[in-house]
C-alpha cells in the first residue's frame, strides 16, 4: 500500500487526475484492449474529473477504448433526477469526454428486478475482464461506495439500506430535506472492489490546529 499526503483539494485532484491518466496512457488501450475504470460520485472525485476532461480536451487523454463501471446509484430516484449518480456522471465527466456511452456502466435503480441488475452488473465487470483500477472515495463513517460500516468483506454488488449518518451527509444534495433523500441504494460490494488489479482511495481530513 502506498499512501500520499498532500497540502490541499487542488493538490489530491490533480495527483489523481494525473496516475489515471498515466495509468491510462501506460496501459495503451485498443479495439481489442480496452482499459476498465472504477469511478465514485460525490464531492471528492470532482476536482479530479474536471482534470481530466481538462487533459482530454488538450489532446493527451482519450477515453475511447475505456470501460467504466460505477460504485453505486440510488434506488428510485429518476434517472434524469438532477442528484441521480447517472446525472452526476453525465453532467460531470462523460458528456465532456469522447467515451463510448456503452461503455459507461451505471446500475440502474429503477429495474424491475434489483437483485438480478445486481448480478447482471458483475456479469459484465467480469465479461470486461475486470476492474483494472478502481477509484473511490471514503464517506463520513468510513464506507466505500454505499458498504456502511460492517459490510463483508467478500461482498458482491447488491441492494443495501443506507444509514442515518449516510443519509444525513447527503441530505445536502437534496435542500437538506432529510425526507427527499433515498433511503436505499445499488452498490458495488466490499469484494467486487477488493477484485480490482488495483484500488485507490482518496479522502480529504481536515485536523484543527
Amino acid at each position: 500500500m502506498r499512501l500520499v499526503i498532500l497540502d490541499n483539494y487542488d493538490l489530491a485532484s490533480e495527483w489523481a487526475a494525473k496516475y489515471i491518466c498515466n495509468r491510462i496512457i501506460q496501459f495503451k488501450p485498443g479495439q481489442d484492449r480496452y482499459f476498465t475504470l472504477g469511478l465514485p460520485t460525490g464531492s471528492t472525485p470532482l476536482g479530479c474529473y474536471k482534470k481530466l476532461i481538462e487533459y482530454h480536451k488538450n489532446g493527451d487523454l482519450s477515453f475511447k477504448y475505456v470501460k467504466t463501471f460505477n460504485m453505486d446509484e440510488y434506488v428510485g430516484l429518476p434517472r434524469n433526477h438532477p442528484e441521480s449518480y447517472h446525472s452526476y456522471m453525465w453532467n460531470n465527466f462523460f458528456k465532456h469526454i469522447d467515451i463510448d456511452p456503452n461503455n459507461a456502466h451505471i446500475l440502474d435503480g429503477n429495474a424491475a428486478d434489483l437483485e438480478a441488475e445486481c448480478d447482471a452488473f458483475e456479469k459484465k465487470i467480469k465479461e470486461a475482464g475486470g476492474i483494472d483500477l478502481f477509484v473511490g472515495g471514503i464517506g463520513p463513517d468510513g464506507h466505500i461506495a454505499f458498504n456502511e460500516p460492517g459490510s463483508s468483506l467478500v461482498s458482491r454488488t447488491r441492494l443495501k439500506t443506507l444509514a442515518m449518518d449516510t443519509i444525513l451527509a447527503n441530505a445536502k444534495y437534496f435542500d437538506g430535506d432529510l425526507s427527499k433523500v433515498p433511503t436505499m441504494a445499488l452498490t458495488v460490494g466490499v469484494g467486487t472492489v477488493m477484485d480490482a488489479r488495483e484500488v485507490r482511495i482518496k479522502c480529504s481530513l481536515m485536523f484543527p490546529l
